[in-house]
């Protein structure tokens, strides 16, 4: 009996779980989730140069402080927002967190780019310090060794990170869908690694439509090879380029090539993760651990811990003191997915907008309802190539990308998985005339069809015109959104406030931490990884 033949752009998985939930008598099924953002952005000088100051201490601890933290470097803030249920919500809270935050740095600047500028060596880049607490020792010596891994200018590029939650209604008829009895913690694991998989298949698109980092600055390349084109002056870039952020010259480490975590179950990625941070590798060995009584890093194994495996998302679950991240999702499962492949976008002043929000919540149930069998283990290397393809040359009109052993264009692909998140946008717009999901979807539709539409093609044609090199652009614009916040009418006083008492506890409970330990860091480290 002959094979039929479907047509590639017809998912008919996909369709039938979509029509599930719109039959389901459940209008908002989709409707409730849960959106968080952590935005890095690098404290720089009025001159532009990296700030060599210590985290403000009117931001309170960033050991403790649960909206304003550091990551890799003392300069490198991190804002992180709760959980809301509505973009605009988020948006609000954190414009109101910079408000704040800009009312405490004199006269320093939140670096308005993913990439850096005006950084030399690696001697010029601070590690964030925490105090001296055996955690907040811990997270210093990790930044260490990243350093001695990586480098340090690979960690002081700046991201977007959007946390997502599906709406805990969904599960019970997402299951009756998939002809499931239990809807529990084992369902909604396996669900969210069907999204997992699918966002390896489809995260390219991503990248085209939000990267923002198609150029670097002189210094950033200093005794690196790259195949990058000179722009303007002290600035190169790659012509057709999105996020050099997420290429091979920013996150996607080349000494994290081999590295392989499944993603075909929450079994696998806990089997896999775990063995990495207990493997020893021999040029790890070679920097050393403690050496003359210092600690270098925290191990000579090919991950230190769980957070040094970079990738495009993340599954998680909300850590209690003391837990790996690993023992968090063996013990619940997996809570929310982390997308971390998100430039700051230079054109709002808080790095994200609200139709970036929207569409990513549309594109994470479009990888969750999508088909998603199993990847095996040569499909990572096909995968990531595609992700590096569009990083480096993804507004590239020839562009063709490796479709299941089938060079496809990247149009084509990509119109064909925004057609398909129509419907997925009409439910998650139900109840509100407006139709902002509906809105989101036509702004991406049309940077398919037109690349000069997105952000990256955006910065490459304001430098053009204006002739100002990376540095300078972002510099100005740095500055600009600087009084922005600064100039913000009737900012939310209570919100503020709220703020400043958080700065004054985390001051008090970082001393308690360091009070309250017993044992010295050596015993703290064993007993951590024991």
């Amino acid at each position: 009996m002959p094979v039929p033949v479907v047509s590639r752009g017809i998912d008919r998985v996909f369709e039938r779980r979509l029509a599930g939930l719109v039959n389901a008598h459940e209008p908002r099924v989709l409707v409730g989730g849960l959106k968080g953002v952590e935005k890095e952005s690098l404290r720089v000088t009025a001159d532009g140069e990296l700030a060599q100051t210590p985290h403000p201490q009117a931001l309170g601890s960033a050991l403790t402080n649960s909206n304003i933290t550091t990551d890799y470097s003392e300069a490198l803030i991190e804002l992180v927002t709760p959980t809301f249920q509505k973009s605009w919500e988020l948006l609000q809270y954190l414009c109101d967190l910079h408000q704040f935050v800009y009312r405490h740095l004199g006269d320093e600047l939140l670096w308005a780019t993913s990439m850096p500028s005006n950084i030399s060596s690696d001697a010029e880049i601070p590690i964030a310090r925490y105090g001296r607490s055996n955690v907040g020792q811990m997270k210093e010596v990790y930044r260490l060794g990243l350093g001695h891994r990586y480098g340090r200018l690979m960690q002081a590029i700046s991201g977007v990170h959007y946390n997502y939650s599906f709406p805990q209604h969904l599960w019970p008829v997402l299951a009756e869908v998939h002809q499931r009895v239990d809807s529990g913690m084992v369902f909604q694991s396996e669900q969210y690694f069907s999204l997992l998989r699918n966002y390896r298949r489809y995260g390219w698109l991503i990248l085209y439509l939000f990267g923002n980092s198609p150029c670097v600055s002189d210094t950033f390349l200093v005794g690196r090879e790259h195949s990058l084109q000179r722009f303007t002056k002290d600035t190169w870039y790659a012509p057709y380029a999105t996020s050099l952020r997420m290429s091979d010259l920013g996150y996607r480490n080349k000494k994290q090539a081999g590295v392989r975590i499944s993603v075909n179950s929450l079994d696998e990625y806990i089997r896999d993760l775990s063995r990495l941070i207990t493997v020893p590798h021999l040029p790890y060995q070679k920097i050393g651990v403690k050496v003359d009584g210092h600690y270098r890093q925290l191990n000579a194994n090919l991950l230190q811990i769980e957070n040094e495996y970079y990738s495009y998302i993340r599954p998680k679950r909300v850590v209690h003191s003391g837990e790996r991240p690993t023992q968090a999702l063996k013990r619940g499962g997996v809570e929310y997915v982390e997308v971390r492949a998100l430039d700051v976008s230079v054109f709002d002043p808080v790095g994200v907008n609200q139709n970036k929000l929207r569409f990513l919540e549309a594109f994470m149930a479009l990888c969750l309802l999508k088909d998603s069998p199993y990847l095996e283990d040569h499909a990572d290397d096909v995968l990531d190539s595609n992700h590096l393809l569009v990083a480096h040359r993804g507004r590239d009109p020839g562009l063709k990308l490796n479709r299941e052993g089938r060079m496809t264009p990247l149009r084509d692909w990509a119109m064909e998985l925004v057609d398909s998140m129509l419907g997925i946008c009409e439910m998650l717009d139900q109840g509100d005339a407006a139709r902002p999901y509906i809105k989101a979807l036509e702004d991406q539709t049309a940077k398919v069809l037109n690349s000069s539409l997105t952000p990256s093609a955006r910065t490459v044609i304001g430098l053009q015109s204006s002739g100002q090199s990376f540095a300078d652009f972002a510099l100005h614009t740095s500055a600009v959104h600087k009084s922005y916040f600064l100039d913000l009418y009737a900012p939310n006083a209570t919100r503020l406030e709220a703020f400043r008492s958080e700065t004054i506890h985390s001051l008090a409970e970082q001393q308690a931490i360091e009070a309250s330990d017993k044992v010295d860091f050596d015993t703290y480290l064993a007993t951590y990884f024991s």
